[in-house]
């Protein structure tokens, strides 16, 4: 069931789903460790989920990030296992009641393919925007990283899907920032440079959409980190930060591509110090 949080009506939106290596998404964790709550496939492959929001309010129908797409060619659905199948952008916002051009606002929380190929799509061999109306936010920082990354993430920044935004609105960010009233971004900089996690909030209750800061609820422990972040030491330490926080205000926490939870609240062991999942949200 959506949420509601002030003013604004908070859903999750499944828009496919594919598989990355497990080995990447745990970084120096052990197998036996991270295996026991994402059992891999024949290829090592862990499911992944491609989990977006939609927030609507007065006027406003926004969406934080936008989902793999669907501009792949064969080799490439093999290698990440990609599958529209039983899950779709158009499908799920048609479910929510929206067409493409209903979509005012899209925060895209970095620029890496999947959590921004669906900003755009071919037809005739031509790229368009999904979203012609919509005013797309991104951080400069990140916009300028993506246009020139290090060698370790080039594989992840797929120009096809964010430089047709150029010819859209775009909006840069620089920094932390409410978009909206009660609609926050605040920074990250340990995946990549200047990622932009949203924070839904009401003064009462929060909603933390947690993209690739915590990309699914395997990864609350501190220590478990992708092999895919940049700086491992800086996300830890952004990770406790917020982690602190969002056991403090009981926030629920959004997982982008935890295949089986999308939503929790955390909890702090007083004695160890560990955070862990404490109670299970869907919507």
């Amino acid at each position: 069931m959506p949420r509601k949080v002030g003013p604004y009506t908070v859903t999750l939106l499944e828009t496919g789903e594919f598989a990355l290596d497990g080995g990447a998404m745990f970084g120096v964790v052990p197998k036996t460790l991270w295996e026991r709550t994402n059992p891999p496939d024949s290829s090592n492959r862990i499911d992944m989920a491609l989990r977006i929001m939609l927030i609507q309010g007065p006027g406003k129908n926004i969406l934080v990030d936008t989902g793999i797409g669907d501009k792949w060619d064969e080799k490439y659905k093999a290698i990440y296992r990609i599958s529209h199948a039983r899950y779709s952008l158009e499908k799920s916002l048609k479910e929510a009641g929206l067409k493409f051009t209903d979509i005012t606002d899209v925060i895209m929380t970095h620029l890496h393919f999947d959590h921004c190929g669906g900003c755009t799509y071919q037809e005739k061999g031509q790229l368009k925007l999904m979203f012609p109306q919509a005013t797309h936010f991104v951080q400069k920082e990140q916009w300028e990283w993506a246009n020139r990354p290090l060698e370790k993430d080039r594989a992840s920044f797929l120009k096809e899907n964010f430089e047709p935004l150029s010819h859209a609105k775009l909006k840069f960010l620089e920094g932390e920032s409410e978009i909206y009233p009660g609609i926050h971004v605040l920074i990250s900089h340990g995946h990549t440079r200047s990622q932009q996690v949203v924070k839904v909030t009401d003064g009462k209750q929060t909603v933390f959409y947690c993209a690739d800061l915590i990309p699914t609820s395997s990864h609350i422990p501190v220590p478990y980190i992708m092999g895919y972040d940049n700086f491992p030491t800086i996300i830890m330490e952004e990770k406790r930060k917020i982690l602190e926080q969002a056991v403090k205000e009981n926030w629920i926490l959004c997982f982008e591509h935890d295949p089986k939870v999308s939503a929790c609240t955390v909890c702090k062991d007083p004695e160890k110090g560990r955070f862990a999942l404490k109670e299970k949200f869907s919507f």
